[in-house]
């Protein structure tokens, strides 16, 4: 069973740039495909970007795209979300997911496997 822990959120201009990392642990990460979804307050957790278990798949939802750029290193056991010309409309808490499916979509309901989440704000 893998276990994730999400880092690199913080406090950035709209315009500016992160990037997320997620450290799994536990299980072999090439097992995963692997997600990122956020939360914004009062609202859903959303789907946000998926890559597939070699990273020779990546999927995006369309507000992001052209923006975020998912990617994953499997033999440092990491996922990565860099994120461009944030908005304040980004402002969530992000995600980090897996599951040991071939691909799973956009539902929350098909990650078996979450991280505690990091806070990303961004200023306008």
């Amino acid at each position: 069973q893998v276990q994730l822990v999400e880092s690199g959120g913080g406090l950035v201009q709209a315009g500016g740039s992160l990037r997320l990392s997620c450290a799994a642990s536990g299980g072999t990460f090439s097992r995963y495909f692997m997600g990122w979804f956020r939360q914004a307050p009062g609202k859903e957790r959303e789907f946000v970007a998926a890559i597939s278990r070699f990273g020779d798949n990546e999927y995006y939802e369309d507000s992001v795209k052209g923006r975020f750029t998912i990617s994953r290193a499997n033999g440092e056991n990491t996922l990565f979300l860099q994120m461009n010309s944030l908005k304040p409309e980004d402002t969530a808490v992000y995600y980090c997911a897996g599951t040991e499916a071939n691909y799973a979509g956009r539902g929350t309901y098909l990650y078996d496997y979450w991280g505690q989440g990091t806070q990303v704000t961004v200023s306008s």
